[in-house]
C-alpha cells in the first residue's frame, strides 16, 4: 500500500453504477484533476473478481494523483488491492476487524448516521473519519434516515477526526453543510451522475475556499 495522507478538507467522490470499467477509470480520473480530494469505489453490482480488476486500476490512477483509494464496505478487497483504506456502515465488519486485517496507516471511515455516541466510540477505537447523513433525499440511498444539520456542529465540538456529510449533496445545497462543521463532502451522483464528472467536481470547489 502506497501512503498517502488523509485528506482533512474536500470532496470526496464516491462511485456509483456505471456502465463499463474503462468509463468509471475515466469518470475518476477527471474527477480528480477537478478538485476530488479522495475516491471511494462503491460497486453493488459487479462480481468479486471484476471488482478487484477495476479496483486495482484504480489505485494505479489514485496514486498517480496521491489520492486516497477507499474501498467501500469489503475489507478483504481493500487488503488484496493494496488500497489505501476502507468505508464501513452499520452492517459491515467492525472497526476493530479493519484495524486487525489492514496495515496499520491505512485510513478507516465509519458510518455514523445521524449517532454522536456512534462518532466518538469510532474516534475512540481509531477510526480515521466519521460519516453522518444523509441529509438530502438521495438517489443512491433513498430509504436511508436523515441526519440532522446541528449534528455536525455537535460532532465537531467532541471528536478531532474529520467529519464527512453524505446524501444528496449538491454545489447548490452544500454550504449548510460546511458551515455546520462538515469538512469532507461525501457524493455520488453530483459528480459521476453528471455527462462531464470533472466539471461537476470543479463546482465544489469554491465551497472550499
Amino acid at each position: 500500500m502506497t501512503s498517502v495522507e488523509l485528506p482533512k478538507r474536500g470532496l470526496y467522490a464516491i462511485t456509483g453504477e456505471f456502465k463499463s470499467h474503462h468509463q468509471l477509470i475515466d469518470d475518476v480520473g477527471l474527477a480528480i484533476q477537478g478538485g476530488a480530494v479522495m475516491i471511494q469505489y462503491r460497486d453493488k453490482k459487479n462480481a468479486l473478481p471484476d471488482q478487484r480488476e477495476i479496483a486495482k486500476q484504480l489505485l494505479t490512477l489514485c496514486n498517480q494523483h496521491a489520492t486516497p483509494l477507499i474501498i467501500n464496505d469489503n475489507i478483504e478487497l481493500a487488503k488484496t488491492v493494496g488500497a489505501h483504506g476502507v468505508h464501513l456502515g452499520k452492517s459491515d465488519c467492525d472497526l476493530a476487524q479493519a484495524k486487525a486485517c489492514l496495515p496499520e496507516k491505512a485510513i478507516i471511515g465509519i458510518s455514523c448516521y445521524n449517532t454522536i455516541q456512534s462518532a466518538i466510540e469510532a474516534e475512540e477505537n481509531g477510526a480515521s473519519y466519521i460519516a453522518f447523513g444523509r441529509f438530502f433525499p438521495s438517489k443512491s440511498k433513498p430509504g436511508a434516515s436523515t441526519a440532522k444539520l446541528e449534528t455536525l456542529t455537535h460532532a465537531k465540538q467532541l471528536i478531532s477526526i474529520p467529519v464527512t456529510a453524505i446524501g444528496g449533496i449538491t454545489a447548490d445545497n452544500a454550504s449548510s453543510l460546511l458551515q455546520a462543521g462538515a469538512d469532507l463532502l461525501a457524493v455520488i451522483d453530483a459528480v459521476f451522475g453528471e455527462e462531464h464528472p470533472g466539471q461537476a467536481a470543479r463546482k465544489f470547489l469554491p465551497l472550499f475556499k
